[in-house]
């Protein structure tokens, strides 16, 4: 069984020091090891931005997308091959503006891969504009006056989509961020996992103080129950999604590819996919 380190590789990360990237890459890390996978059972896909750079920095198969399209391509991957497990990953830009199309339709579909979000509420590759997940009042190189838009929410987002796992974390709380993640890959279905990860360089306003100040941990709620969807989504909307661990998880929905009729278990490399030329004569007239 592999270990935490032979998921590393010899790339360096060129992320800011203090970026809260760092410790989610660990993480992912030492889940896959934490679940018994090794190097070659694992994809990670990724999109654009500081968190698009994350695919090429863990040992395992990658691919690093385009804007916002790192979901289309790692549903592509999953129902190639079933039997990879398959992680996307990207940041609130990448997610919840030019791919939020995608989100919200890998969310509705259940696919079973996981999707980790790294949340710094700022756009940082690009030199620190407004995203999405900015609050109101927020001042930026785009909104210099302040932000006059509301905050988006990927909890009720996702909630309202029919997610089937949803959970929240912070990069400073490895322990439960590498729980999450276990969760998340070993959940039949699809799993988002948004993660707080402050922006050292450019946002000054969510540093690792505020989060520690204002997030809500379900620990602090012994009787929690992650199978209440009602519960689920009230417990985000009365701490203003600032909730970190697992909020709400369905078991009893079945995966899209479990839904498919005559889906193979085996990756496509592996199934005969030769045809006689009968068939293929059949095919050919079909389009004449």
């Amino acid at each position: 069984m592999a270990t935490f380190k032979e998921f590393r590789n010899n790339v360096k990360p060129n992320w800011c020091p203090g970026c809260g990237d760092f410790s989610i890459q660990a993480a992912i890390q030492r889940a896959a090891a934490n679940v018994g996978l090794e190097p070659e059972q694992l994809a990670v896909v990724s999109g654009i931005g500081c968190s698009g750079r994350i695919s090429g920095y863990i040992n395992a198969y990658g691919f690093h997308g385009i804007h916002g399209r790192a979901l289309p391509i790692a549903q592509g991957v999953k129902l190639a091959n079933r039997e990879l497990t398959v992680i996307a990953s990207g940041g609130d830009g990448d997610g919840f503006a030019i791919g939020m199309g995608h989100t919200v339709h890998a969310i509705r579909r259940n696919l079973n891969i996981t999707y980790i979000v790294m949340d710094n509420q700022i756009y940082g590759l690009t030199k620190g504009q407004t995203s999405p997940r900015s609050a109101e009042g927020f001042k930026t190189k785009s909104t210099p006056e302040g932000s006059i838009e509301s905050t988006l929410s990927p909890l009720e987002i996702a909630m309202s989509a029919g997610a089937t796992f949803v959970a929240q974390s912070f990069s400073s709380d490895l322990k439960q961020l590498t729980s999450l993640i276990e969760q998340g890959i070993k959940h039949e279905g699809f799993s988002l996992i948004n993660v707080f990860s402050p922006c050292v360089t450019f946002n000054k306003i969510n540093t690792y103080d505020w989060f520690k100040e204002n997030i809500v941990n379900l620990e602090q709620f012994p009787d929690y129950d992650p199978s209440n969807r009602m519960l689920a989504m009230n417990k985000i909307m009365e701490t203003n999604s600032m909730l970190t661990g697992l909020i709400y998880q369905n078991t009893s929905r079945k995966s899209y590819e479990d839904l498919i009729t005559g889906f193979k278990q085996e990756a496509l490399a592996k199934q005969d996919v030769m045809i006689t030329s009968g068939e293929f004569d059949k095919l050919v007239a079909e389009f004449k």
